[in-house]
């Protein structure tokens, strides 16, 4: 009996624990340890919040890393895009309709403000931050913990774009149920964010002129000494539901291939310091060859609304 009353006394304080995560995310953002959650909100509110914010965090193993212990910054772009492909879901399938998967079509610029080491757990916290017809804005900060020591540091900060693809029809964008805003200066400023990125996404078009032609027999420290490929032939575990590659794996390899590049470049160990803006205007489907030298990557269509 008082085995009985112990496990179920763990089960409690492992709920609140885990629906704290779930409510504010804040937590993981601000640095702040783990707490039980304070009842600020009735179950309804948690459950509709539930569909706008998730927390998820995972330890960063010898294969996440490089040479020197750091882990690649593919690794943290990655599970910043499955975060956000997540909640983007979650939130497009929330009302009664057709059913979808969220795709990812833009990252905004991302700096990598710390470096995260083998051993770290990675915290990653996601939550919508503005919806058009057709688009979901996802915000999300991941947080380093050091578990021998509890430091958490702030590691990234990312804003990504997703649309809702039908599973019906892989071509068919349906329309993103609307969010509450607390304030409408946010839906404003959301919008504002909106037509910024859909205006600079409207001016990269696919050039075949960016590929990065191989040359022969190149001099050292040129741009084509340094030159780098990765092929990858995409499996099952690469993509969504739809069968098309997932926007995190295309990222995680562009990262692999442009760290190959700054090594060779540098002789010595290197990491990602930041990303620049990047669209997503083609599909990569299961089984094809990917190369890592193109100049955009797969997963969905424009982002007009």
């Amino acid at each position: 009996m008082k085995l009985f009353a112990r496990t179920l006394r763990l089960w409690e304080v492992g709920r609140q624990v885990a629906s704290w995560s779930l409510e504010t995310g804040q937590g993981l953002r601000e640095g702040r340890h783990w707490a039980p959650m304070r009842a600020v909100r009735t179950r309804a509110d948690l459950q509709m919040s539930g569909h706008c914010i998730i927390a998820m965090g995972r330890i960063m193993r010898p294969d996440d890393a490089n040479v020197a212990g750091n882990v690649h910054g593919g690794t943290i772009l990655k599970m910043i895009e499955e975060a956000g492909a997540i909640i983007s879901t979650r939130h497009c399938n929330s009302q009664n309709g057709e059913r979808c998967v969220a795709a990812l079509a833009r990252v905004e610029r991302t700096d990598f403000l710390s470096p995260m080491c083998i051993g770290e757990v990675a915290h990653v916290s996601a939550e919508i931050t503005y919806t058009s017809k057709h688009s979901v804005e996802v915000q999300v900060h991941v947080m380093s913990e050091n578990i021998l020591t509890g430091t958490k540091k702030l590691t990234n900060k990312a804003t990504l774009w997703y649309v809702p693809l039908s599973l019906k029809n892989v071509d068919k964008v349906l329309e993103v149920p609307p969010i509450v805003y607390s304030r409408q200066e946010l839906e404003e400023e959301g919008r504002k964010r909106y037509e910024a990125q859909k205006l600079q996404r409207m001016e990269t078009t696919w050039r075949n002129g960016d590929m990065v032609q191989p040359v022969a027999n190149p001099e050292p420290n040129t741009v084509s000494y340094s030159q780098s490929s990765l092929i990858h032939l995409v499996g099952p575990s690469d993509c969504t539901l739809h069968g098309f590659v997932h926007g995190g794996v295309t990222m995680k390899l562009m990262d692999e291939v442009a760290g190959i590049v700054a090594a060779r470049h540098c002789k010595t160990n290197i990491v990602t310091a930041s990303v620049d803006a990047i669209n997503f205007h083609d599909k990569i489907r299961k089984e094809m060859a990917m190369s890592a030298l193109k100049p955009s990557a797969a997963s969905s269509p424009s982002l007009d609304a």
